[in-house]
């Protein structure tokens, strides 16, 4: 058995899966991921094949937070489009079997970038991981939602009025000091918030380049990870997230390109990157992308914020980098008022 497991009772996962997923043989072994903050994630090895389990935390949680149900659901939708994801395999519900609620998937033997510089790669290489993360991007945006059976992942009604109500109360929740940028923000995107524009698309929630795997010797994209914050919104919620990475400090904690010039390392400016993207929809400019851009940094603070607060109580994944997580609180919300300042 791994040191790694933590709270994984491996005899337990083995006797589920040997009564329910066909064509599991053990023994199994399992280390965990110290990527994935939210839920922790394991990778299981058998010796026919790998799968991955992926489980809500122990310990007291905020509602709504860590709907294993829901990744699991919104993957196996998907798994006939042109998204690419893991295909699922098992819902536990039963909190009986480990202690919480889990799934099984396939493990994705790719490669996982945690930096959206892509220093690694040739130039080429870069410009194309970077143009499919577009691709991807797109498609998940022109999902059918009533084909593919999810016209129903999300309620009505304006999506950010929704998820600033939400997110402000899992930051009210969570709250261990008073931000006064965070509390500007939100008050400013409550005023702000746009008209509805018509589109109503699935939305990953979470879109960047450290949660895909990519073709360990080429660029394609593989699949798209950590979906827990999925839900039927708005799409520029999502291509406004990747755009407010890059807006961080080009440093393992920051993850962004701050200050990194671009066009030397054959990397899309944020406007290329908007722009392929409105071309592939067949859409046109976007209004007020700042609004979009100071959403993104309002809601990853709230979910930083979450983080920190799950350390302190000691709920955490991986508590030492949720601790370091939680000093951006500050930053993150500043960057997001002034994203809403810049309009764009």
């Amino acid at each position: 058995m791994s040191k790694d497991t933590q709270t994984l009772d491996l005899a337990a996962v083995e006797t589920y899966l040997r009564a329910n997923l066909p064509g599991f043989e053990g023994p199994i072994e399992a280390d965990k991921f110290q990527r994935g903050q939210s839920n922790p994630t394991f990778l299981l090895k058998t010796p026919a094949r790998n799968y991955v389990l992926r489980r809500k935390p122990p310990g007291q949680l905020l509602k709504s937070a860590h709907a294993v149900d829901r990744e699991f659901r919104v993957q196996s939708a998907l798994e006939h489009t042109d998204v690419p994801v893991a295909k699922m395999h098992l819902l536990c519900e039963d909190p009986a079997i480990i202690g919480s609620d889990f799934y099984i998937m396939d493990h994705i033997d790719g490669r996982n970038f945690n930096q959206p510089t892509l220093e690694e790669l040739d130039k080429s290489d870069r410009s194309a991981v970077l143009d499919d993360m577009n691709r991807v991007l797109a498609a998940l945006h022109d999902v059918d939602i009533d084909a593919v059976g999810l016209s129903d992942f999300g309620p009505p009604g304006n999506y950010y009025e929704r998820q600033i109500g939400r997110w402000s109360k899992q930051y009210r929740a969570s709250e261990t000091e008073t931000v006064p940028a965070m509390d500007q923000l939100m008050d400013a995107l409550s005023k702000q918030i746009p008209e509805e524009d018509g589109q109503r698309t699935l939305v990953h929630g979470d879109y960047r380049i450290d949660n895909m795997m990519f073709e360990k010797d080429g660029t394609k994209c593989l699949a798209i990870l950590d979906w827990e914050l999925s839900t039927i919104g708005h799409p520029y919620a999502d291509l406004a997230a990747v755009i407010m990475q890059w807006q961080m400090p080009a440093t393992p904690e920051g993850r962004g390109m701050a200050g990194i010039d671009r066009a030397a390392l054959g990397l899309p400016t944020d406007e290329e990157f908007v722009a392929r993207y409105c071309e592939r929809r067949g859409i046109g400019p976007i209004d007020n992308f700042g609004f979009y851009v100071g959403f993104c940094f309002f809601r990853m603070t709230a979910i930083i914020q979450g983080v920190l607060k799950r350390a302190l109580d000691g709920n955490a994944s991986n508590p030492e980098r949720a601790m370091q997580m939680g000093q951006y609180v500050p930053l993150f919300a500043q960057h997001g008022l002034q994203a809403l300042e810049a309009k764009g």
